[in-house]
């Protein structure tokens, strides 16, 4: 573990684990790297160097007050991928991760970069438009701001039962998805909570997609709730040459953290940094 301080004085947290091929974990909003334990510790064994850093106004990085824009946090991880000296690396993002992803690559191209996977990702736009009615309308994100403002302890908690499909029955997810996803909420500042949802929700990465030059996998639940797969992994898959395209039936947002759908993309993980 350490930090890496940044151009403006922000220190970004990052865990560093195992040796061999860097696979670099981008989190979703509104986590940390600490939602990335499984994968790091599965990458870790198997001959992998598993890297998973905090955003800027999460977990254990500075919550500054500027900033939460994906602009910024591709150059944030660019500087942390220069600081390691990364090279041949796999980018491994879930859902607001997915952005970041896409806006490095359109900004920093993919010179260190090997391999790319979005799980549960934004790209290429979530904003409903005339030009993208698969999108979410505008009225969700005000009220997912809003609340936050009101209230964001009892707001997380009532965010997990979608954020994991909860909500639908024989769901596999345990009181415990629930609580981590609630405590590594309350670490992200309100204003890089609130601040992040305009920039997610308005966000185009039309033009980063088109960059990628490198094999990439795309995972995405058909039953996603947050991230809406018609509107992202479909769009995403045809963007991005020769993308694979995996799709879970009855997969939730949070993938990566659900018993039985966790294994199976550990799994998918693996295949894809060893083919």
């Amino acid at each position: 573990m350490g930090f890496v301080t940044m151009r403006d004085g922000a220190e970004i947290f990052y865990n560093d684990w195992g040796t061999g091929q860097p696979v670099v974990f981008i989190h979703g909003w509104p986590l940390n790297g600490d939602a990335w334990q499984d994968q790091m510790k599965v990458v870790a064994e198997n001959g992998f160097r598993g890297i998973a850093h905090d955003r800027r106004g999460h977990g254990r990085s500075t919550q500054t007050w500027k900033g939460y824009d994906f602009d910024t946090f591709a150059d944030d991880l660019a500087q942390l991928i220069e600081a390691l000296d990364l090279r041949d690396v796999v980018l491994v993002a879930h859902s607001m991760g997915g952005g970041e992803l896409a806006r490095y690559i359109g900004r920093h191209g993919t010179g260190r970069v090997g391999k790319a996977v979005l799980l549960s990702a934004i790209p290429p736009l979530m904003l409903q438009s005339s030009d993208n009615p698969e999108g979410v309308p505008n009225k969700v994100f005000d009220d997912i701001k809003r609340g936050i403002l009101e209230e964001r302890s009892q707001f997380w908690k009532d965010t997990s039962e979608g954020f994991f499909s909860a909500n639908r029955p024989h769901n596999r997810v345990t009181q415990g998805n629930r609580d981590a996803f609630w405590y590594m909420a309350m670490q992200e500042s309100i204003k890089a909570g609130v601040d992040c949802v305009t920039a997610f929700a308005e966000t185009d990465f039309t033009e980063d997609l088109k960059k990628f030059d490198i094999p990439t996998l795309i995972v995405h639940g058909d039953d996603d709730q947050v991230v809406p797969i018609d509107a992202t992994a479909r769009k995403s898959a045809k963007l991005i040459p020769n993308a694979e395209l995996k799709v879970y039936p009855g997969g939730s947002h949070g993938i990566a953290l659900v018993p039985g759908d966790k294994e199976k993309f550990n799994q998918d993980l693996l295949d894809f940094l060893r083919g």
